[in-house]
């Protein structure tokens, strides 16, 4: 296990106080929609609302990553329900961690379905 794929596992488990235990006092999280979550405060009321209003973490499910003694990185595929629509993407996250928390975080996704360039784009 490491910090991020504790941050992880707690989204799947649709569990907001989880989700706040995985992060550092004073962490910054990116979403790849653009909100900044600056600490662990304001995480917990953004995992809470989230949940609270019918999101659902179905997977998320790591494809790569790597890790050193204070940065992870991984891709990923990730499914979820929001808004009463399940979707899935791929995408990234970076970050940064310390003693066994995320101290800061952000993600990156793919903003339109994957193909093979075949000489003309979509």
């Amino acid at each position: 296990m490491s910090a991020l794929t504790d941050y992880i596992d707690a989204w799947v488990a649709n569990d907001a106080d989880s989700v706040a235990r995985t992060v550092a006092e004073g962490c910054v999280i990116t979403e790849c929609y653009g909100p900044v979550y600056r600490g662990r405060g304001w995480v917990l009321r953004w995992a809470r609302q989230w949940f609270a209003a019918g999101g659902i973490v179905h997977r998320w499910e790591i494809t790569d990553r790597f890790v050193t003694a204070d940065r992870e990185a991984a891709q990923w595929t990730f499914e979820c329900t929001w808004g009463g629509e399940r979707r899935a993407f791929d995408g990234a996250t970076i970050a940064r961690v310390a003693d066994g928390l995320v101290v800061e975080l952000r993600e990156y996704q793919t903003t339109a379905a994957l193909y093979d360039w075949q000489g003309a784009w979509r």
